[in-house]
Formats: C-alpha cells, sequence, structure tokens
C-alpha cells in the first residue's frame, strides 16, 4: 500500500497530472450535465403517463397497433418503429384510413377511417407522448386563405411535386408497382402532415428545405386547382397531352374507319 502511494503522488508531481486531471474532471462533468439533461423530468414523466387522452390511446394502441409496432412503438419485422415519429405522422396514417393495414408489404392506401377522429387524436397523443416529433395540425390553424399565395405555391410545387404527382396534382405512377396519389380532395392538413412526416416513398420536406409559408402557397395552390373549372370541356383526367392524343387519335382512326366502309359500299 505505502509503495503504491509514494508512486501515485510521484505522479502527480509531474507537470501532465494537473492538465490530465483538469480535462478529466471536465469531461466527467460535461457527460454527467449531458444525461442528466437528456432524461425527462420526474414531472414530465408523470403528467404523460397520467394524462387521459394518453391512457386512452395506449389502450387503443395495445389493442388494435401493437401486433405490429411492438408493444411499446419500438416496432417489428413487418412495421417500422413509431418512436419519433410525432402526432402528424400518426394524424395522416389513421385519418385517411391508410393505418391499419393487413399488409404491410404494399402500398398503404386512402380508405375509410376505421378510428372516429377522437380515437386518432387519442393515439397520435399517445404516440407524441413517446419522443419528440412533428405535432399534428387542423385545417383550422392552417390559414391558407389568407396567408396563401397561389402564384408561388404552384412554383414551388412544380419544382418539388410535379414529378411524382403531375403537374396537376393527379398523381402518377412510380418504381416497383408504387404510385403517387392524387391530391385533388385531400384536406389541406393531410396535405401539411404528409410534407412534414414524408410518409412511405415521399421524401421529408423540412422547414429548412420548404418553410411554413411554402407549405401553405402550396395547399392554397392546391385547393385551387381542386376547384378549378374546366373552361375548355372535358378535363380528360388533366393528365397532360397524352389523354388528349389518344382520344383524338382514336376519334381520327374511326372516322378515317368509317369513311373507308362507306366509299367501299359506296362503290358497289
Amino acid at each position: 500500500m505505502t509503495k503504491r502511494m509514494k508512486k501515485f503522488s510521484a505522479l502527480r508531481r509531474k507537470r501532465i497530472a494537473g492538465p490530465i486531471l483538469v480535462v478529466a474532471a471536465l469531461f466527467t462533468i460535461g457527460t454527467a450535465f449531458g444525461v442528466a439533461s437528456a432524461l425527462p423530468s420526474a414531472q414530465q414523466v408523470t403528467s404523460s403517463s397520467t394524462s387521459p387522452l394518453v391512457s386512452q390511446g395506449k389502450a387503443l394502441f395495445l389493442r388494435g397497433c401493437s401486433s405490429c409496432h411492438g408493444l411499446n412503438a419500438e416496432g417489428g419485422t413487418i412495421a417500422p418503429s413509431l418512436i419519433g415519429v410525432g402526432a402528424a405522422a400518426v394524424d395522416f396514417q389513421v385519418g385517411t384510413g391508410r393505418m391499419p393495414m393487413a399488409d404491410m408489404s404494399q402500398q398503404a392506401m386512402q380508405k375509410t377511417p376505421l378510428y372516429t377522429p377522437a380515437e386518432t387524436a387519442a393515439l397520435a397523443a399517445y404516440v407524441a407522448s413517446l419522443a419528440p416529433g412533428p405535432a399534428s395540425v387542423t385545417n383550422e390553424n392552417l390559414n391558407w386563405q389568407r396567408d396563401g399565395n397561389v402564384a408561388n405555391g404552384g412554383q414551388l410545387f412544380r419544382t418539388n411535386c410535379a414529378m411524382c404527382h403531375n403537374f396537376a396534382g393527379q398523381g402518377g405512377a412510380l418504381t416497383n408497382g408504387k404510385y403517387a396519389p392524387s391530391l385533388m380532395g385531400v384536406q389541406p392538413k393531410y396535405v401539411y402532415e404528409a410534407m412534414v412526416t414524408g410518409p412511405q416513398s415521399m421524401p421529408k420536406f423540412t422547414d429548412a428545405t420548404i418553410t411554413p409559408q411554402e407549405k401553405l402557397d402550396i395547399i392554397s395552390w392546391l385547393q385551387s386547382a381542386n376547384h378549378e373549372q374546366n373552361q375548355g370541356g372535358a378535363s380528360l383526367g388533366r393528365v397532360g397531352p397524352f389523354t388528349e392524343g389518344l382520344v383524338a387519335w382514336t376519334l381520327a382512326i374511326g372516322l378515317l374507319i368509317g369513311v373507308s366502309v362507306w366509299l367501299a359500299l359506296k362503290a358497289k
């Protein structure tokens, strides 16, 4: 013991010992502070766990979602983790009827929602309580009619969205049997939540990529396009010149065949 103490005292007298001890102390204090800051406070945990909405959402989750997403929303072999996706992702997926779905290997399609709006809000609150993530929005909170710029929204849409959703928002085909759905008739809040969460094949547009104001501009343009009248007659799906050419070609060929048959009959 005496030899060890003498050896330790000799090390302390060296010049490099002081800086090493200071660095070690600063590292220890910084690490402890970081861990303490990352942990939620007891008050936050208590309020989250005792919230009636969160408790209701947890019960709904365990009954209808845990078989795929895990008992603690940690994900599994057939479904991803929901920790950190936020309330916006749940409100979009469940509110549009895309979730729950029976076959996770295929693209989720919009259908009649299985859960009521109140149950969807409870599920979103429970998932939001697990970790920070994008918050859900409501149609009333999105003042796209007042704050949206239709012209700028159209330009942003053509730059960022038209390659998948078609220049008129009618949707389009993607690779591997997937597709970008039509955006006509979609509620503004679901368009906003899709942009901030990036469901399925869609990229996530953060506020650094497309600002909240620009998102309102895109929504404003989509709503304008959705209610735009077809001044030239039938819209033919608004998918561009392909359908127009197909109709013109079919009518022209049909007309030529009819004229040919008429001339042949008349020649007899």
